[in-house]
Order: C-alpha cells, then sequence, then structure tokens
C-alpha cells in the first residue's frame, strides 16, 4: 500500500463520525482490563503523579488525574462552549420554534433521571449524586447515530445533535450551581474582571484569538481557586470568542473549533476516560449496582432519559411550539431518548464531583458505564427495527 493511500485511510478515519468513537470505546476496554490485572498499581500511582509548579503566589502544583479532570477537561468544555454558541447564533437554537423542541427536550431528559435517582435515594447518604444521570455523552450519541447510517432520517441526527447540546449546558449549570465547594469571591471577581474585558474585545470588534486565550488562561486558574470547578471557565470564554471575521475571513470561533475537535475527540476525551474508567472490580462494588445509587443510576439513564424526552416533547407539539423532525415518528423520538441515555463523559465527571468516599465513585461509574451500554444498545436496535421497517414498506409501496 502506498503511503498517500495509508495518509487518505488515516484522514478519511479521523475526519468520519466513528472514529473518534472507536478511539474512546477502546480507552475503556483497555483501562477496564488494565485495572484488573496487576498493572493497577503502578498506573493509580502513576496517575496520582504531582505535576507543576508552585510558589509564593502561585499554586500550579496538582495530580495527573486532576490535571485531567480541571485542565484538560476545560479545553473540552470551551469547545462544548463554541458548540452552543454556534447553534444559538446560527444553528438549531437560532429562532424560537427550531429551539422548542431540543430545548424542552433536553430539559425534560434532564429533570425526570433526576427524579429517578432522587426517589430511590431520598434519605439516603448517596443523595448528592442526583446530577449523575442527567447528562448525554454527545460523542458516543452521535457515533451509534452515524453508525446506523441511512436507518436513522438526517433530522433525526440534528435533532439528537442539538438536544445533546443543550443538555451539555444544563449539565454545566448544574455542576456551577450544585457542585461547587465553598466559594472564594476575591477570586470570582479577578475572573469576572477579565471576563468583562473580553466581552469588551468582542464587542470592540477584536479578532485575535490570542487576546482571548491568554487571558482564558487566567480565568481558568481564578475559576480553580474560587470553588467553581474550573471547567466552566472554558465554556465562559469560549462564550466571548467573536462568531464574525473580517470580510471573508473565517470567524475566530469556527477556526478555534475546527482546530479543537481532532485534539477533543481522539486525545482529550480518551484521556479522560482511560483515567477515570480504570476501575478494579470487586464483589463489594458490584453489589452496589443493586443499591439505590446503581439503580438511580441506571434506571435513570435507560427509563428515565426517554420518557422525559418523549414526554416533554409531546407538550411541546401539542402546544403548537414546534414540529416534529422530518420523516420521525413517536417512536424515533423514544429511540433516541434512548439513545441520549448514553452518558459516559458528563456523567462519569459528576460522579467524581458528588462523592467522596471512593467505593461510592466507582459504583458511580460502573453504573454509569452499564446504564449507557444499555441505553445504547436498546436504542440502536429500535432504531435499526424502524429503519428495516420503513425499508420494507417503501419497497412494497414501488412494487
Amino acid at each position: 500500500m502506498s503511503s498517500n493511500s495509508e495518509k487518505n485511510i488515516f484522514k478519511k478515519f479521523v475526519n468520519s463520525n466513528t472514529g473518534s468513537g472507536v478511539v474512546l470505546f477502546t480507552c475503556v476496554i483497555l483501562a477496564l482490563t488494565l485495572a484488573n490485572t496487576g498493572f493497577f498499581e503502578s498506573l493509580n500511582n502513576f496517575i496520582s503523579t504531582q505535576v507543576g509548579f508552585k510558589n509564593a503566589s502561585i499554586d500550579l502544583r496538582y495530580s495527573l488525574d486532576s490535571w485531567v479532570n480541571d485542565g484538560l477537561m476545560a479545553i473540552f468544555f470551551f469547545l462544548v462552549g463554541l458548540e452552543i454558541k454556534r447553534e444559538i447564533v446560527d444553528g438549531q437554537l437560532s429562532s424560537p420554534r427550531q429551539a422548542a423542541l431540543p430545548i424542552l427536550g433536553a430539559m425534560g431528559g434532564a429533570i425526570v433521571p433526576a427524579l429517578f435517582y432522587f426517589g430511590l435515594n431520598y434519605n439516603e447518604p448517596t443523595h448528592h449524586g442526583w446530577g449523575i444521570p442527567m447528562a448525554t455523552d454527545i460523542a458516543f450519541a452521535l457515533v451509534v447515530v452515524s453508525l446506523l447510517g441511512k436507518n436513522v432520517p438526517v433530522s433525526l441526527k440534528v435533532f439528537l445533535a442539538a438536544l445533546a447540546i443543550i443538555d451539555d449546558l444544563l449539565a454545566i449549570l448544574v455542576i456551577a450551581i450544585f457542585y461547587s465547594t465553598e466559594l472564594h469571591f476575591i477570586y470570582l471577581l479577578y475572573a469576572g474582571i477579565i471576563i468583562a474585558g473580553l466581552i469588551l474585545l468582542n464587542r470592540f470588534g477584536v479578532k485575535n484569538i490570542w487576546l482571548y486565550i491568554i487571558p482564558g488562561l487566567f480565568v481558568w486558574y481564578f475559576f480553580h481557586h474560587s470553588g467553581i470547578h474550573a471547567t466552566i471557565a472554558g465554556v465562559i470564554v469560549a462564550m466571548c470568542i467573536p462568531t464574525k471575521g473580517k470580510g471573508t475571513e473565517t470567524p475566530p470561533s469556527t477556526r478555534l473549533e475546527h482546530s479543537l475537535g481532532v485534539p477533543v475527540n481522539f486525545l482529550i476525551i480518551p484521556i479522560f476516560a482511560f483515567v477515570n474508567t480504570l476501575i478494579p472490580l470487586h464483589s463489594e462494588m458490584l453489589g452496589g449496582l443493586t443499591e439505590p445509587l446503581g439503580l438511580g443510576i441506571m434506571l435513570g439513564l435507560v427509563v428515565g432519559k426517554p420518557i422525559g424526552i418523549t414526554f416533554t416533547c409531546w407538550i411541546c407539539i401539542r402546544l403548537g411550539l414546534s414540529n416534529l423532525p422530518n420523516q420521525a415518528t413517536w417512536k424515533h423520538i423514544f429511540s433516541i431518548g434512548l439513545l441520549a441515555g448514553i452518558g459516559f463523559t458528563m456523567s462519569i465527571f459528576i460522579s467524581m464531583l458528588s462523592f467522596d468516599e471512593n467505593l461510592l465513585i466507582e459504583e458511580a461509574k460502573l453504573s454509569v458505564l452499564l446504564g449507557s451500554l444499555t441505553a445504547g444498545l436498546l436504542g440502536s436496535l429500535f432504531l435499526w427495527t424502524l429503519g428495516r421497517r420503513n425499508k420494507q414498506i417503501t419497497q412494497k409501496s414501488f412494487n
């Protein structure tokens, strides 16, 4: 095989919707495998290694897993912020009628799973984890839809993407409001002053990306010390990036989104997945799957998500606020609701913010993995079956 052919194959893989999903899935399997071998202790010691520097005024010395969860994931949240802003400015969220269905669907898909969890964990020490089953993993969900190909109408893919973006925004708000620690207002004030400066740069038409990125690093640092989770800084800075370029020039937000897509999907999220699914399985943890914590997460993702999304979409359409996506039925909406139950990245992230006890965090992560896998398989099966039936009906009508 020639080098050009190899380059083309690699380029297609990187640019495909399924490539990142394959890498992510591989990292999860590899982490779970290594965590249950003799390599676990050395890997765990490695990711606990302190890296960085500290002096009288600046403290940037954290463990490797903290750098992944607070540092690298801030870049992931920055990309999510760019995607949300794009959809609001010129996408599926740019008009009230377009936005109504995914917004209400995402709200129902967040509230109902949280209620499932809270109902099962009421008066339990694990009640604080109600935010875990609220989130949808946009990367995994869209990869599954892409693998189903023509069995899923294009309008449904667009609907799922918009719904997942709103879902991400809701998860970000939940993290900022309910999963932050004690607030230090002096650091918030410093961050606020810089953010105000970034907004002014945008208003005055400044397009130089680095004039936003470098101050954004300081916003991240101040957020990290303020008590609000540092990753939220990524979203806020992204909202300050200009969405218009000079003349025919590509807008800064678009350039950043294109530049970050590959490293985030093929490096940052897989590293996050590997570090946070190094879960050594043991009987005590497996028993937790049938306790309120595990049941709340799995039922929230597998049952609460599709019910919440379908019901709120039905209310939206009954009120005349929006319409069903083209070529879609209520069975399609329910199936998309199941795929939205793939909670992986955000759900694992919130799991780590919810509990201090390692056993509870491990039980929550395992429940997220099993719940997401079940929701993904059921959603895929339903959509594939609906696609096959529609093809058979179409063929009969032509005959």
